[in-house]
């Protein structure tokens, strides 16, 4: 069935149809009410830009928990930057959720979007938005792993975490064999659900890079394998992802290559963070 269209309230806001009625009570229907919405809970944190802001809020009809991000004044800098990776001037909402549908088509899990908005000035865009839903029954795998790596490693455990291992694995496969590169591709930004799916989250910088493809796509090993708990992933386990990410039960030297590659990069990203006093994930 073909996802209904849009319905644009004014020049600025767009919002689908079956949230209409939820975002007229909350006055929701132009971007200058969302730009001064405040109800919610603010999820501001530290290394967030001036220019973001995000603010989780519940409707009542349908009953979800939706997400806005907000985006004011991007420093053109930025802007001209982002349109330099994809080809062409989008706005900031834009390169959030056009990727997340364009990857939806092609079978991987994105949150789904509920309204969005843009507003330019000439050349430059002003601010913008994009609201999206919650995805149910899901946490993000720096979160929550299932339950099996955290229990006793009984053979029957051992099966199965070697079975999530393979099912990311061929997950990560199958979205970099869109063309795509997330470029923020850690634990965080990719949710498990209790039917056993994964999703991709915050797709604001994935893109089909042109050129340097296969430097982007070690980039997102990299930060998988970085962010990957040490506690409960072993190098065995980080060796297994690769082989089943790579379809093969004997590494060649391509394949020797590229792991160097990635051992390499992660140890410059945790030399970064510990002189900046931060945790290595990889190392704990």
């Amino acid at each position: 069935m073909n996802k209904p269209k849009s319905i644009k309230t004014c020049e600025t806001f767009f919002v689908w149809p079956d949230y209409k009625t939820a975002f007229d009570k909350l006055g929701l229907n132009s971007l200058e009410a969302v730009f001064s919405f405040s109800a919610g809970t603010s999820l501001t944190k530290k290394n967030l830009a001036k220019h973001r802001s995000r603010i989780q809020f519940e409707i009542d009809s349908p009953q979800t928990t939706l997400f806005l991000k907000r985006y004011d004044k991007t420093p053109i800098l930025i802007q001209l930057k982002n349109w330099l990776n994809c080809g062409w001037r989008k706005s900031m909402s834009k390169l959030d959720f056009e990727p997340a549908e364009k990857l939806t088509k092609l079978g991987i899990n994105t949150p789904q979007t509920i309204a969005y908005g843009e507003l330019w000035k000439t050349v430059f865009e002003k601010r913008s938005f994009v609201i999206t839903k919650k995805i149910p029954n899901a946490e993000s795998l720096e979160t929550k792993l299932p339950n099996c790596f955290y229990q006793s490693p009984t053979p029957e455990n051992i099966k199965l975490r070697r079975n999530f291992i393979a099912e990311l694995a061929g997950f990560i496969k199958k979205f970099h064999k869109t063309g795509f590169r997330h470029r923020d591709l850690y634990l965080c930004h990719i949710f498990y659900d209790s039917g056993k799916n994964f999703h991709l989250i915050d797709l604001a910088r994935a893109f089909k890079p042109a050129v340097l493809a296969e430097r982007f796509r070690i980039k997102d090993i990299t930060q998988l394998y970085y962010s990957a708990p040490g506690k409960y992933f072993s190098r065995t386990d980080r060796l297994r992802f690769y082989r089943n990410y790579a379809s093969c039960n004997k590494l060649t030297q391509n394949d020797k290559k590229n792991i160097r590659k990635v051992l390499k990069k992660a140890e410059q990203m945790a030399r970064h963070d510990i002189k900046h006093a931060r945790s290595v994930p990889f190392a704990n």
